[in-house]
Order: C-alpha cells, then structure tokens, then sequence
C-alpha cells in the first residue's frame, strides 16, 4: 500500500515538472503560476522524503 502511495506521489511530482516546463516554454510564462505550481512540487518532494 505504502509503495502506491509513493509512486502516486512521484507521479504528480514528475506531472507538476513537465506543467512548470510547459509555462516556462511559452513566450510570456505566467511567474505566479509557476510559483504556484514549484511549492506544490516541493510539498510533494518533502512527503516523499518522509514516506
């Protein structure tokens, strides 16, 4: 069970990356978003370090 849990979690970490790649791809990247976007990628990071 813990391993699904983790690997749901590398998931969304590694779909909130490819989102951040994709808005600083575009020509006027929105920063609020991205900002947005990497703290929800560091809450998920700092799970997986505690799972």
């Amino acid at each position: 069970m813990a391993t699904s849990h983790v690997s749901a979690l590398q998931e969304k970490h590694a779909g909130l990356d490819a989102k951040i790649r994709a808005e600083l791809n575009r020509p006027a990247p929105d920063t609020t978003t991205i900002q947005a976007l990497k703290k929800k990628k560091l809450r998920i990071k700092e799970e997986l370090t505690q799972a």
